[in-house]
């Protein structure tokens, strides 16, 4: 037994109690519930970086939009279940303000985050197609997703995207599609967990492969704008959001509200359907639904009895937000830059205790500070860094649940720590250095 920062019979104890095997194969929400419980017998605070929420206030543009409509009484009112005319007419603007893409209000729909609008996506994809069964997904990537196709009983397939990159991805992506099954590809950019991007090329090639073979590519977005290597916060002025809208038709955005304005209370989302998939007719989606054309089955046959539409008053909420953003009145980018520059000094912290990144490079440059980053200690899998971390008062998730086939790695997530911790964080790794020299 050793003395470590946090009392290592407690924990131990709520180990125990917790009825978990590891912690290093546990779930987000499993961590979560034994940091929580940990930290309430303890009276200690960790170094938290198992969630990815919002570290910051919401925005303000946001809270009052959505508090003046509920004075008017919207509450007692149903939404449509397409979403608010005002609402989606901004998020057509949003799309194409700061990605230079257009696409017509009627496939732009909110949802209840952007989790719904996955799940959503993920059974109309399936059955669009007589013979097409599988959705690809190009890993690292959002364990959630994976886990609402296995309560959904659709079959997917992965790979890793690190040693792909680049030219590399073409060969890749068209072994897969060849096959015949794919109806249907996810990733996310700016990546959740690695942090990496993909790049115009990378792009370009899994727009073109997919107009080829017919396939549809959803981009989640969580992270928009967060790559702070460029300046995407100026409304209708370049760069842009990269996006594979510029290079396929057959695509479907993910942008969450949660990360880029922290409205990650109110659960609402944005789903982007390109009007060639909105408007398109599929013979297969008869035998589900009233209607073959995609959008209107979406919409009457998938998120109706799923949720009968979104919050109405955080669709207002949501409305003032991308109003403010899109006339240049609030620079959303700017307010979350407070994530990259935490991960700047964390990544110091990290590496020189013996730590290193793990997704260290975006092919020929360095990951981005944002959001997440990956980590790992020599000698130890991910799994056994993370229940020795745990006595350490330090929380994260393995990249084991992501997809990843880096078994050492970790996924730390920025947004939890406070300024004021980087202290704290310092002291706990170096005892850990000490405690586990490495050979």
């Amino acid at each position: 037994m050793k003395k470590t920062p946090i009392d290592y019979n407690i924990v131990t104890e709520k180990l125990q109690e917790s009825g978990l095997k590891s912690v290093g194969k546990s779930s987000i929400r499993e961590i979560k519930k034994l940091v929580d419980e940990i930290e309430n017998a303890t009276d200690e605070k960790f170094i938290r970086m198992e969630m990815g929420v919002p570290g910051l206030p919401p925005a303000q543009a946001g809270v009052e939009g959505q508090i003046e409509a509920l004075k008017r009484g919207v509450a007692a009112i149903y939404p449509d279940i397409m979403g608010i005319k005002p609402l989606k007419k901004e998020i057509s603007r949003f799309v194409k303000k700061f990605m230079n893409v257009d696409v017509s209000p009627d496939g732009c729909i909110p949802t209840v985050g952007s989790m719904q609008g996955g799940f959503a996506a993920f059974l109309m994809l399936s059955r669009m197609h007589k013979g097409r069964d599988t959705t690809l997904f190009i890993d690292p990537g959002f364990p959630v997703h994976k886990m609402q196709h296995k309560v959904l009983n659709l079959k997917f397939e992965s790979f890793d995207v690190y040693n792909y990159r680049g030219e590399k991805l073409r060969e890749k992506l068209e072994a897969y599609f060849k096959t015949g099954k794919i109806h249907s590809v996810i990733y996310s950019n700016p990546n959740n967990p690695s942090w990496i991007c993909f790049n115009e090329t990378e792009l370009k090639i899994i727009g073109e492969l997919a107009t080829k073979y017919d396939i549809v590519i959803m981009e989640d977005l969580a992270y928009f704008g967060m790559d702070f290597r460029q300046d995407y916060s100026k409304p209708g002025e370049p760069p842009y959001q990269p996006s594979v809208a510029n290079y396929t038709d057959n695509y479907i955005l993910f942008i969450s509200s949660s990360k880029a304005f922290s409205y990650a209370g109110e659960r609402i989302g944005m789903m982007v359907i390109s009007n060639n998939l909105y408007n398109g007719h599929f013979e297969n989606l008869a035998n589900y639904y009233a209607n073959d054309q995609f959008g209107y089955s979406l919409v009457f046959g998938t998120i109706y009895p799923l949720s009968s539409g979104t919050s109405h008053s955080a669709q207002y909420g949501l409305l003032a937000m991308l109003k403010a953003a899109n006339n240049g009145d609030f620079n959303f980018v700017e307010s979350v830059k407070e994530y990259g520059k935490k991960a700047k000094i964390m990544k110091k912290i990290f590496l020189e205790n013996g730590f290193q990144i793990v997704y260290h490079t975006d092919i020929d440059q360095p990951i981005a500070d944002g959001f997440y980053f990956t980590f790992s200690y020599p000698g130890f899998d991910a799994e056994e860094l993370l229940n020795k971390l745990v006595y350490y008062g330090i929380s994260a998730i393995s990249l084991l649940i992501t997809g990843s086939e880096r078994s050492e790695g970790i996924r730390a997530c920025t947004s939890l720590i406070q300024m004021n911790q980087m202290e704290d964080l310092e002291k706990r790794l170096k005892q850990f250095a000490m405690d586990y020299p490495v050979k």
